[in-house]
């Protein structure tokens, strides 16, 4: 079976990659994609690990060629999805999540992708404004811009199937597996298994019972 395409939205420092880091640890089957970036590595992280990087020129070109599912240029920095590593994971029937921000979320959509998108919302402007603050080295400028974006980002929730709100982790990780494992059990995907069981209850011998 073809897998799943899960797409999990975020304002800059809601924590949406950590919490799907944290989901696809404890949830079989289930990989986070990983993009392709221009920006340099920051300390701590490694290439092929946490993002692919890449410098400026090939970023062009790999959108040039068609080769991204989707990208944006966010705060200076490009972001993309490869094309042909999302179909290698969705063909061997690996669910996958794509961690995007709702510029890459809107053209997954225009192109009538099938897929699941949730939307991680922060507990209230104050919150997120510390988790900011506490998580990046980020200037004051750039985490005023960040925090701008955010607001024009939050009004985008109804654009997604799901929200859920990042109050506190563990129960918002929970909540994002209780999405993934309510869409694995829709009628639309899990029709084929079933059958299939049906099918072998219709083979096996029938079997006399006596009151």
């Amino acid at each position: 079976m073809r897998g799943l395409l899960f797409v999990v939205s975020a304002p800059s420092g809601t924590g949406k990659t950590t919490l799907v880091e944290r989901l696809v640890e404890i949830v079989p089957n289930l990989t986070m994609s990983r993009s392709y970036t221009s920006r340099a590595a920051r300390e701590g992280e490694a290439d092929g690990v946490d993002y692919n990087f890449i410098n400026r020129q090939r970023f062009e070109e790999m959108i040039h060629c068609g080769e991204f599912l989707e990208w944006a240029d966010v705060f200076g920095n490009l972001y993309g999805t490869c094309l042909s590593d999302t179909e290698r994971h969705l063909e061997a029937g690996r669910d996958l999540v794509l961690v995007i921000d709702v510029q890459g979320a809107r053209q997954v959509r225009r192109q009538g992708r099938e897929r699941i998108a949730i939307f991680v919302l922060p507990p209230s402007p104050d919150i997120l404004e510390r988790r900011l603050r506490g998580r990046s080295k980020d200037s004051e400028e750039a985490i005023r811009r960040r925090l701008a974006v955010a607001r024009q980002e939050i009004t985008a929730f109804e654009e997604y199937d799901y929200v859920v709100v990042n109050d506190e982790f563990d129960a918002c990780v929970e909540r994002l597996g209780a999405i993934v494992l309510a869409e694995r059990a829709r009628l639309a995907v899990a029709r084929r298994p079933a059958e299939e069981i049906v099918e072998r209850f219709r083979a096996a011998p029938a079997t006399d019972v006596t009151r």
